[in-house]
């Protein structure tokens, strides 16, 4: 399916703050896998994430080796533990006398309070699982202790809720880098990224009608609504199948989160133009676009060749490949379009508008991807936001006149967003900021309460949109006019 909220292609390098050299990271063992119970899986798991793994690369394959009944309880697991880690971590270190030598017995403690605070787990399943997990993982010797600390919680929970639910639970650098650039909202921001994400679909417009697609989905007893902001998306209220949901193999839908969808409706009328997706993968912004529009060329280029493959099967799936459409495997901070298009009549070609979903920190995307908790570092900031500079300042070469450029980030830090934009304006003197506007923003107040107008006493350049607890994620629009 397409989920256009994969942070994969977001961050190169890839970054963590425990990160091991490759040869020296405990490889996961299929075969001792299987003989692992849940919570031993899910701290073969994690640890492989506190190593600097990224979730999206072992999650999947671990889950499908696991039995149907259990798949569900693993991802749970999992993701949970990894969504409130730093909070759990604040719970555990106080019962500590001293710190602990291995990293696995660390994860025990932190599986196994997430299971007693934030499941219906009963305790003592839940505190004898995991210790069974101690001594399936050759621990035996701390067995004892996580068996006792988890006990003590059990009877402390009253006490320790309160305080578990108050934490922001995000690490410490990016919790004061949020106070820093959005003090009013920083706190609302870091619980609304404590949340599991609204699943949300976008109706491919060329096969139906949003509306008549949720009268289907009623007829399926499946509840859903309309999005707000999104012409064309629609929340699911429950849990579901996406596979097995009506229309998937046809093509009737893809999923993508609410915010996400607003780049096609901020791309405009691109009806016989030519148009440049760079860092497309893994292709629903690509599609969404060939939904709403009629391109004469689309162009959807990465450089990630394994996972611009998944751009072909999104296409292919929603019925949108064809001839004016080219996949190219290709850095878009160096790409020239002479040497790869197919025409040749398109030699030198610049494109009307080019959408540039750039790398970045994916901040706005941590409830999806909770090991983003763990895997990115401060550092990780600057580096992208240089790569983003070379983005911008290479595609507008692109570009032509009288054309336009939306560049989009999934992240919530104005360096890579606000910041960078303003940077761009002032050493770019062809380049005009094209107000951005959305009627249902307006009407929309919970998505307002969020919504940042002023940085630092100036407006916002472009706009900023904060990760929603029933709504979308985090997201960040501007769009460039290229003047004579």
């Amino acid at each position: 399916m397409s989920n256009d909220n994969n942070h994969a292609k977001r961050n190169r390098p890839h970054f963590s703050n425990h990160a091991l050299p490759n040869d020296a990271r405990r490889k996961i063992d299929n075969r001792h896998f299987a003989h692992l119970n849940l919570r031993a899986r899910a701290i073969e798991l994690l640890e492989q994430v506190y190593h600097g793994q990224s979730l999206n690369q072992i999650l999947p394959q671990a889950i499908e080796n696991t039995p149907a009944k259990d798949k569900g309880l693993l991802n749970e697991l999992v993701m949970g533990t990894l969504r409130h880690w730093f909070a759990l971590d604040t719970q555990i270190k106080p019962m500590l006398s001293k710190p602990l030598t291995d990293t696995r017995v660390h994860i025990a403690l932190l599986l196994g309070l997430y299971q007693l605070l934030q499941t219906r787990i009963p305790a003592h399943a839940a505190i004898s699982e995991t210790v069974e997990a101690i001594k399936q993982l050759k621990l035996d010797k701390a067995s004892g202790l996580v068996n006792a600390l988890l006990r003590r919680a059990s009877r402390e929970l009253d006490s320790m809720q309160a305080q578990f639910e108050a934490n922001h639970a995000l690490p410490a650098w990016l919790y004061k880098q949020l106070k820093k650039d959005w003090p009013q909202q920083a706190n609302h921001i870091a619980q609304n990224l404590r949340h599991a994400a609204p699943v949300t679909l976008r109706i491919n417009s060329r096969e139906g009608k949003r509306d008549d697609y949720l009268v289907e989905l009623k007829d399926w007893d499946i509840d859903a609504g309309a999005c707000k902001l999104s012409d064309d998306g629609i929340e699911l209220r429950q849990s579901a199948s996406i596979v097995e949901l009506p229309g998937y193999h046809q093509g009737w839908f893809s999923v993508q989160d609410e915010h996400a969808q607003l780049c096609a409706q901020f791309s405009g009328d691109l009806n016989g133009k030519r148009v440049l997706d760079a860092c497309a993968a893994p292709g629903g912004k690509t599609a969404h676009l060939l939904e709403k529009n009629k391109p004469a060329l689309l162009v959807a280029i990465d450089y990630d060749e394994k996972r611009l493959s998944r751009v072909h099967e999104n296409l292919e799936r929603l019925q949108l490949d064809g001839a004016h459409v080219q996949v190219i495997t290709a850095d878009a901070a160096t790409w020239q379009p002479d040497a790869q298009l197919d025409d040749a009549e398109l030699d030198h070609v610049q494109f009307d508008h080019i959408l540039l979903d750039a790398p970045c920190t994916a901040t706005g995307v941590i409830r999806r991807h909770p090991d983003i908790r763990l895997l990115r570092q401060q550092s990780d900031v600057q580096q992208t936001a240089q790569l983003q500079a070379q983005l911008l300042d290479h595609l507008w070469q692109q570009l032509k006149l009288g054309g336009t450029l939306l560049y989009v980030t999934c992240s919530i830090l104005k360096q890579e967003n606000h910041q960078q934009i303003a940077a761009f304006l002032k050493r770019t003197a062809n380049a005009q900021l094209v107000p951005l506007e959305l009627e249902a923003l307006q009407q929309n107040t919970s998505v307002l309460d969020l919504q940042p107008n002023i940085i630092e006493g100036q407006a916002v350049i472009g706009l900023q949109l904060l990760p929603q607890q029933q709504g979308g994620d985090g997201f960040y629009f501007a769009k460039l006019l290229k003047t004579a």
